[in-house]
């Protein structure tokens, strides 16, 4: 295999990667705002439970930062007909998380019960709302996204707001939430006590199973759907562009890696057996190995998506020939190469000190702690 196909490939998994770290550590933080108002029934509870997470939400977003990079660096031509065609829909991800470090910073400023309560519904926005949007936009990339280019690689989305809203794509925003509860639903296990931490559990075992039976229905769904196949690529010495390109469309064909490569059903196995392990632990109390099934478990979820629609990126369903794959949306062999560098210091390094930082702040969170401590959140 060339060096370029080998770049593309390794980058293709490296934006899982980074993907599975977003949805892991930013979705932890997001799921205990989700969760903030059941796990805390009083103001003391609620303020214990941003407190669990308040040495790592901000710096958890690093991974959204990673993200959008690695898109942007890796595949411009994702990051600009994606941005440009949910534009709206990235909006509404903005001012949804902008919400956030105002909800932890300008909560607990005032004593007031009204004042605290709308941050309360705004740190649960800030949760809810991007989990869902995570997950939808997966779902939309298994249905096809409507957009084409021009011939100077100019794209058009035709699509509106409301129909990236199908029923598909809100069963996987709804299956992102959940896991997201349910990574939210450990962390308090791993820093709360009494009440806070018997809700929380409650809600782990709950989340899992809801988990379990949305990814099932989510398989049997795609099953059905009608795939992306490429028929043809350009020819020897084009350039690889979607313009050069014939795709096909067939039912069941999103299950053909699986069928040409049986060792990779491996991956949803892994979702569903983190799911299933992960609230047998929440169930016997072991909150911490809990958290690590969790993370299993997305990487069974996102793994799968990655696998079944390798090598589509970004589907066109107006003009399946114009489809975004991994061959024909990349950067140059020469920016993937210096990317590799980067990546290989920055990742570890950002992996070690967030580790780092759990560590040290490990450990229960103490309601008098937080009552007599005017700087805590």
């Amino acid at each position: 295999m060339e060096t370029y196909a080998v770049l593309q490939c390794i980058w293709w998994l490296l934006l899982g990667v980074l993907l599975i770290g977003l949805a892991v550590m930013v979705g932890m933080d997001m799921g205990v705002g989700t969760i903030l108002r059941y796990v805390g029934r009083n103001d003391v509870e609620r303020r214990v439970a941003l407190n669990i997470i308040g040495p790592h939400w901000d710096g958890n977003q690093v991974w959204f930062i990673l993200g959008g990079g690695a898109v942007f660096a890796a595949f411009p031509l994702i990051y600009a007909t994606a941005f440009s065609g949910f534009y709206v829909v990235m909006l509404l991800l903005l001012w949804s998380m902008i919400m956030r470090p105002l909800g932890f910073e300008y909560r607990s400023k005032l004593p007031s019960t009204s004042w605290r309560n709308v941050w309360d519904w705004a740190l649960f926005i800030s949760g809810f709302v991007p989990m869902v949007v995570f997950g939808a936009a997966f779902g939309n990339l298994f249905h096809g996204v409507p957009f084409h280019f021009e011939w100077n690689l100019t794209s058009h989305y035709t699509g509106s707001f409301l129909a990236l809203l199908n029923p598909f794509a809100i069963l996987c925003g709804l299956l992102s939430l959940s896991l997201s509860v349910f990574m939210g639903s450990t962390t308090m296990m791993n820093g709360g006590e009494n009440e806070i931490y018997e809700r929380a559990r409650n809600l782990a075992r709950i989340s899992a199973i809801v988990a379990i039976v949305l990814f099932a229905i989510g398989g049997f769904w795609v099953h059905g759907m009608a795939g992306y196949s490429i028929a043809h690529g350009p020819g020897a010495g084009v350039p690889q562009t979607p313009l050069q390109q014939g795709v096909s469309r067939v039912d069941g064909s999103w299950f053909a890696n699986f069928a040409a490569h049986p060792l990779l059903w491996v991956v949803p196995v892994l979702g569903f057996a983190g799911m299933l392990a992960g609230g047998l632990a929440a169930n016997a109390r072991r909150s911490h190995l809990a958290w690590w099934l969790g993370a299993v478990a997305w990487l069974g979820v996102i793994g799968t998506a990655g696998t079944a629609l390798f090598p589509f990126l970004l589907p066109s369903s107006s003009t399946p020939d114009q489809s975004l794959t991994i061959w024909n949306s990349s950067s140059s062999e020469l920016t993937l190469a210096w990317m590799v560098g980067f990546a290989a210091v920055f990742v570890p390094l950002i992996i070690w000190y967030t580790s780092w930082a759990f560590y040290v702040m490990r450990g229960k969170v103490k309601a008098d702690h937080i009552v007599n401590d005017e700087h805590a959140y």
